[in-house]
């Protein structure tokens, strides 16, 4: 069974991600399998907020060399989540 804290893996603190919590926007990295209605679902129940919208997308892996060797780091998926009028994460 997949639970809430399955679907939702960090609260991301970047720039972007802080220059965006004045607009009632937060940003996650999700699970790469999650859908925007998991993501809304989770993101309700694990902050007790109401969502307005989900936009997700995925950031592909970047090629990382070590010696001879080239390699890419994993593919991963975020999430932006825009919460209603109001509403606010506390964190």
């Amino acid at each position: 069974m997949i639970t809430c804290y399955d679907v939702v893996k960090a609260f991301v603190r970047t720039e972007k991600g802080t220059s965006l919590e004045g607009d009632r926007q937060y940003l996650f990295r999700v699970a790469t399998d999650a859908t925007k209605a998991d993501v809304k679902r989770a993101v309700e129940e694990i902050y007790k907020v109401k969502v307005d919208s989900v936009n997700t997308m995925t950031v592909p892996g970047k090629l990382k060399r070590v010696r001879q060797r080239a390699g890419y780091t994993a593919d991963w998926k975020k999430a932006i989540v825009s919460l209603k009028e109001g509403q606010k994460i506390e964190g």
